[in-house]
């Protein structure tokens, strides 16, 4: 089995790792844990400079649990939602966990959401955590 971990650093992603853990464990899988960013610009340097340091954590984590895992920061160019969806598509994974946080009606009208993109588009089960 393949889960596919979208990860950030987050509360609501840490809590998504935690869930992760758990469920790998039950069922022998393999997860990818991967984040997105649209550019790789020099500006955002910095950003890609901090994720790349949080998805080395999440794989040290899993690591420690004896868990298969690979980390990924994809930059090729795709928005964030359409990004993970595509991936996973990629690598036929079996499940996607997502941290959510609430968010109000119009934040979510205005700025969409890449949980609420995945639900709706992917191939496979998506577990939100809280």
């Amino acid at each position: 089995m393949k889960i596919m971990l979208c990860y950030t650093g987050s509360r609501s992603s840490s809590a998504a790792l935690k869930e992760t853990v758990k469920r790998a464990k039950a069922m022998d899988a393999r997860v990818y844990v991967v984040a997105s960013m649209e550019k790789g610009t020099e500006e955002e340097q910095k950003t890609i400079g901090q994720l790349e340091s949080v998805l080395k954590d999440a794989e040290e984590q899993l690591q420690k649990e004896n868990i298969a895992c690979e980390i990924h920061l994809l930059v090729r160019g795709m928005t964030p939602d359409e990004d993970l969806l595509a991936y996973a598509r990629e690598q036929a994974v079996d499940e996607i966990v997502i941290g959510i946080r609430k968010r109000s009606r119009l934040g979510k009208l205005l700025f969409g959401s890449t949980a609420q993109f995945l639900i709706l588009n992917a191939h496979c089960p998506v577990l939100t955590v809280k």
